[in-house]
């Protein structure tokens, strides 16, 4: 059996911008791992985002943001259409999905950029030659797609017995490791070592 991870993150989550760079190196020293991004589409336009956690992400993990993204800081936060195009990517266009979330993840946290219209990612989605349908640019609700993604979340959820994310999960034959990203923030590399630990059991 294929060796997976599971990836469960939300674009406009910036302790899962901090974790992003742990998959980037997982992906790197194992290409072969079959990777799923699923998107858990949090912030739905209610919610900001306090200082305070930023400054909690940048002292675990050393990343900094951008002036533009902090002087965003008190607009609500949604991220449904970044959830509608990272599925469609998954299921359509798997190589670039991760390519994507880095080039939002950039976006969003340094330029400030609120990836909530589809003029707001044309750039982003010409670089990586991505041709998503209409339907992905709706920001009133999420694809089909994209709640399909919501229920496999679920299950993920109820196998770790947690609801926590960002969560990185690592499927090695039958078994499903829970990883203590939260251990490598600061250093994304070291993961690898981890990794590698639980594959040899």
């Amino acid at each position: 059996m294929a060796t997976e991870l599971f990836f469960i993150y939300d674009t406009h989550c910036p302790w899962s911008y901090a974790t992003t760079p742990l998959v980037n190196e997982l992906t790197k020293a194992f290409p072969k791992i079959k990777l799923h991004l699923f998107h858990i589409a949090h912030y739905d336009g209610e919610d900001g985002i306090s200082p305070q956690v930023l400054e909690a992400v940048s002292a675990d993990s050393k990343l900094s943001f951008g002036e533009n993204y902090r002087q965003g800081l008190n607009r609500a936060k949604d991220s449904t259409v970044a959830a509608n195009l990272m599925t469609w990517t998954q299921n359509k266009a798997g190589h670039a999905a991760l390519p994507l979330l880095n080039a939002l993840q950039q976006a969003h946290f340094q330029q400030g950029n609120e990836l909530q219209s589809q003029a707001e990612l044309e750039e982003i989605i010409g670089e990586l030659k991505l041709s998503p349908p209409a339907k992905v640019f709706n920001g009133d609700k999420l694809t089909k797609e994209a709640e399909l993604g919501l229920h496999d979340i679920e299950e993920l959820q109820q196998i770790i017995g947690t609801n926590a994310f960002p969560a990185l999960l690592l499927a090695n034959d039958d078994n499903l490791v829970l990883l203590n990203h939260n251990l490598y923030l600061s250093a994304p590399k070291a993961i690898v070592e981890a990794v590698e630990l639980e594959l040899a059991k």
